[in-house]
Order: C-alpha cells, then sequence, then structure tokens
C-alpha cells in the first residue's frame, strides 16, 4: 500500500536522524545519495520530500545548519562542536574539488564523451561532437563543437544549444544531458529550457540525467519527450583519485560514481534501439502538446497549469481538482 505524504514525511525525519546519526554532518547531495538512492527500497525517499522533512527539523531545530564551500551542511543538535568541526574538516576538501570550475566543465563532458561514441557507433547522422577526442586526455577540456542553433529554416530564440541533435527514424530530436547529483523534476529551468530550445526547432525533446524521478518521467513520456536514466554520474578518468573518495562510504558517499568516457551497454542500447524506437509515437505526442511546451518554456505559465494541461488533455483528470493530485505535485 503506497504511503500517504504525512507517512513520507515521518519516515524521511526518521532516515535523516539516522544517516547524520552516523554521519554526523552532512550536505543535501550525500543524504540524498544515501536515502533517496541507496538503503531499502521501500525506505527510499525522493529528494523533494526529504528535503521537505529536514526544513521541517530545521524549523524545529532538531537539524541545524552551517555554511562551508558555499553550500549548507547539515548536522543534528546534539551533536557536540568538536565533533562537527573534525567531521568537516575530513570532508570539506573533497567536496572542494568536486566543486571545482574546471573539475566540473570536464565532468560534464565526460556524460557528453559518452553520448557522442554512442551516436557514432550507431552509425545514424546527428550534429554536435568532439575534434581532440584523440589528441589528449581528459585532465584537460576537449573541444565540443554544439549543434547548430538553426535548423530547417527554425532557430532556438533564447540563450543556450541543444547538446546534441540526433535524426531517429528521420525524425529530428535534440538531446540535453545533465551530469550532476540533483534528481531532474519538472518545475526544474533544464526542463524548461530543453521545452525551449526544442519547441523552436520543432525536435522531440530528449533529457539523459543521472536520475529522473517518477513525476518528470510521467509527465514528459505523456506529453511528447523521450528520458534515459544513466543511474551514474560520470567523472573524467584522470580524477580517478577523487572519484574515490567521493565514493567512499564513510565520505561524501556518492557510490554511483563511474570513471571513464565510454558507453555502457544500456547508453549504447538506448541510443541505437530505444531512441529509434519510440521516435514516431513520441513525435506524434508532441505535436498535440508543443504549445502549452512553448508556453511553459518561456515563463509565461507556471508548471502547476502546465502540468494540469497535460493531465487534462490525456484524460488523466478532469479540470477540477484531482482526489490524487499530490502525487502529481
Amino acid at each position: 500500500m503506497e504511503m500517504t505524504r504525512p507517512e513520507r514525511l515521518a519516515l524521511a525525519k526518521k532516515r535523516l536522524a539516522s544517516v547524520l546519526g552516523r554521519h554526523v554532518i552532512a550536505t543535501d547531495r550525500t543524504l540524498e545519495q544515501k536515502i533517496s538512492d541507496a538503503g531499502p527500497s521501500k525506505q527510499r525517499i525522493e529528494p523533494k520530500v526529504l528535503g521537505e522533512a529536514r526544513a521541517q527539523m530545521e524549523q524545529s531545530k532538531h537539524i541545524l545548519v552551517v555554511v562551508a564551500q558555499n553550500a549548507p551542511w547539515f548536522y543534528l543538535r546534539e551533536t557536540t562542536d568538536d565533533e562537527k568541526n573534525q567531521r568537516l574538516a575530513e570532508l570539506e576538501p573533497i567536496y572542494a574539488a568536486t566543486q571545482d570550475g574546471n573539475f566540473r566543465r570536464r565532468m560534464g563532458q565526460t556524460l557528453e564523451v559518452i553520448v557522442y561514441k554512442a551516436l557514432v557507433k550507431s552509425g545514424k547522422g546527428f550534429f554536435g561532437g568532439f575534434t581532440d577526442l584523440e589528441e589528449h586526455d581528459d585532465s584537460t577540456p576537449y573541444q565540443h563543437i554544439a549543434p547548430p542553433s538553426s535548423i530547417g529554416g527554425k532557430k532556438i530564440k533564447g540563450k543556450g544549444k541543444l547538446d546534441f541533435v540526433a535524426f531517429p527514424n528521420g525524425l529530428t530530436a535534440g538531446i540535453e544531458l545533465k551530469n550532476v547529483r540533483q534528481w531532474v523534476y519538472p518545475d526544474t529551468v533544464e526542463v524548461k529550457d530543453l521545452l525551449r530550445k526544442c519547441c523552436d526547432l520543432d525536435c522531440i525533446p530528449v533529457l539523459i540525467a543521472r536520475r529522473i524521478p517518477f513525476i518528470t518521467f510521467r509527465l514528459l513520456n505523456l506529453s511528447g519527450a523521450i528520458l534515459h536514466q544513466t543511474y551514474n554520474q560520470f567523472y573524467p578518468t584522470a580524477d580517478a583519485g577523487l572519484a574515490a573518495k567521493a565514493k567512499e562510504k564513510k565520505l561524501l558517499g556518492y557510490h554511483d560514481i563511474r570513471v571513464g568516457n565510454e558507453p555502457d551497454a544500456r547508453m549504447t542500447k538506448f541510443i541505437e534501439e530505444s531512441l529509434p524506437e519510440v521516435a514516431e509515437e513520441t513525435r506524434a505526442q508532441f505535436d498535440k502538446f508543443k504549445d502549452v511546451h512553448r508556453e511553459y518554456g518561456a515563463g509565461n505559465i507556471e508548471y502547476a497549469e502546465w502540468r494540469s494541461a497535460i493531465l487534462v488533455r490525456r484524460g488523466i483528470w478532469g479540470v477540477e481538482k484531482h482526489p490524487e493530485a499530490e502525487k502529481w505535485a
């Protein structure tokens, strides 16, 4: 039986207290890794609910906050200053290394290179790529050539370009990649930007990210987009030492880090088989929702209106508030 929101919040608070009791102090990314990504499946709490529970515990002073490396670190009220400071001194340098600008650029490119290699392997045409993969290792950034912002007379009107543009079964698909720790929710700028750019270019939106919650999958699948979870965050081979520290259970605990830029079997199958298989059906749905996606991506309507438009058009609920509206929040 599915838990109610109060039950999920209660479980989230219990798990927060348990994890912080063992870990002493942690950022939201470590808490999400240990509570949302790991542990018994029936005790996993999605980041949105986890964040709400943590905020309530902060308000009641059961959890306290200190800022280091421009990020909030959370610890239990009963933690002593000596415990907190000693643990923070151990974790902060590792966290700081994961936030370094040069590293983050190269880390983002790692997933881009993986998808690029999978696209090349597929033997199908696409736009976007790299010019110097064979010239040096991944300790320095590669030269990424973004796909054009104008295709077939259509042009991206705002800022930014897509990571790749592919042509599954002769259709056009705009691919965006997010090699980040955060789960990609449908009310985020990442989703809005993807929809905006793909509406401008009139192409199927494709999102590839480490973790994508059910609500993002459901709303975008219903309305003409394709999504793929990698279940890994990818680090450059040159940063294998940092990856080992960040993965360590008693340190940052990012257990799903994978080193290297070669596509695995899941990514290869997604690019070569899954994307072409669903492209035609997805394109038909995208055409039905392009108007509302364009308005949402441009910031002309809020998330609730965009979500409701999708659910009403697909007949999942009527215009009135649905009794199960909470699960779609």
